[in-house]
């Protein structure tokens, strides 16, 4: 069965470029990920951040947890994406905050992440790197630039514990978020181990997982009016149908979300 499609970078880079960033801001806020601050809350717990921290987050987006880690820590960051609009968003509101003596934003590749080896305390990411083509690659690349001795941490969009076996809804799951691909809780375990990390936490997030779609989609049908009004009647009916798709395959347990915390030996 097919689960790999040919979206690349341009792909994604392009989508977020336009309403698609938008569309998913209104729906979580500026952090961009399920759970908002709540979650990068929770995240930076089990990464111990503190004001000596050096951290890098890979697919920054908007800055939100850059700028929540900043002013909750007083740590730095240095936040990596690829796309432009969103770059251009999150250096203009971490000026707005007051923050650029600790946040710095970089366009790049997570691929060919542009940083030396052995830089950073701390590798972040959030609901984000199942938007990279090759997750074997990440991995490498979010380690090489890892301290030995740091952490590298992040929550994903997975596959869950129940298969999908229907070609034609595997299709429009991943067309819709333009995922070109999706690991599992095995899968990312074995990335980390491969590459000289000890796991330390592991969690599968289906429960809140399952949850928060529920909630986006009762989100977007109490915005219908205002999704029409400023971006048409087909982006709300799309963003209407693959949400929905989302959360029936979240109900069936096929996709989940995971959390990862490891350590570089």
């Amino acid at each position: 069965m097919k689960l790999n499609y040919d979206f690349s970078i341009k792909d994604v880079s392009e989508a977020y470029d336009g309403p698609v960033g938008i569309l998913w801001e209104v729906l979580m806020g500026d952090h961009i990920h399920v759970g908002g601050e709540n979650e990068t809350q929770r995240l930076a717990e089990k990464l111990e951040i503190t004001e000596n921290t050096y951290i890098v987050d890979l697919c920054s987006a908007l800055g939100g947890p850059a700028r929540f880690l900043a002013q909750k820590y007083k740590a730095r960051i240095v936040g990596v994406d690829i796309t432009e609009t969103m770059l251009k968003k999150a250096e203009h509101r971490s000026k707005e905050a007051g923050l650029t003596n600790l946040i710095e934003f970089r366009r790049g590749n997570v691929l060919d992440i542009p940083a030396k080896m052995n830089t950073f305390d701390v590798v972040w990411g959030q609901d984000a790197w199942c938007y990279v083509t090759s997750k074997p690659r990440l991995i490498q690349e979010a380690v090489r630039v890892c301290k030995p001795g740091g952490k590298i941490g992040f929550t994903d969009w997975i596959f869950g514990s129940t298969p999908i076996t229907s070609q034609e809804e595997a299709d429009f799951l991943f067309e819709f978020m333009i995922f070109p691909n999706m690991e599992s809780i095995e899968g990312y375990k074995n990335l980390l181990k491969t590459n000289r990390c000890q796991i330390l936490v592991v969690e599968d997030l289906q429960d809140d997982f399952t949850k928060h779609m529920h909630l986006y989609l009762d989100k977007v049908h109490s915005l219908k009016e205002t999704i029409e009004k400023e971006f048409g009647e087909d982006l709300y009916n799309i963003a209407e149908a693959g949400i929905k798709a989302w959360t029936k395959a979240a109900d069936e347990k096929k996709v989940s979300r995971g959390l990862f915390v490891a350590e570089k030996l």
